[in-house]
């Protein structure tokens, strides 16, 4: 029961980006309805302990208005930006 380091650092990811996402959003002049991002964090044996490997995070947006080039332009903005 509870919550473990990993599920907390694939929660700050996904919350990071999707703060920074909104920003970025907001500076291209587009407001989102919703975001929602999801976080799945990868997990591998490492000698005696493990590894995160990867953290995938799969977004669902509703942005009125937003074409793809706009969206890709601020979410690999986002990516850069987000320190997690």
């Amino acid at each position: 029961p509870g919550t473990n380091p990993e599920e907390l650092i694939g929660a700050a990811h996904a919350g990071c980006f999707t703060m920074a996402l909104s920003l970025q959003l907001e500076l291209a002049g587009l407001k989102a309805e919703s975001l929602e991002t999801k976080s799945t964090v990868t997990l591998d044996k490492d000698g005696e302990g493990f590894t995160i490997t990867a953290c995938q995070l799969d977004l669902k947006a509703k942005i009125p208005g937003a074409d793809k080039a706009a969206f890709d332009k601020a979410a690999q903005a986002a990516k850069e930006g987000c320190p997690v």
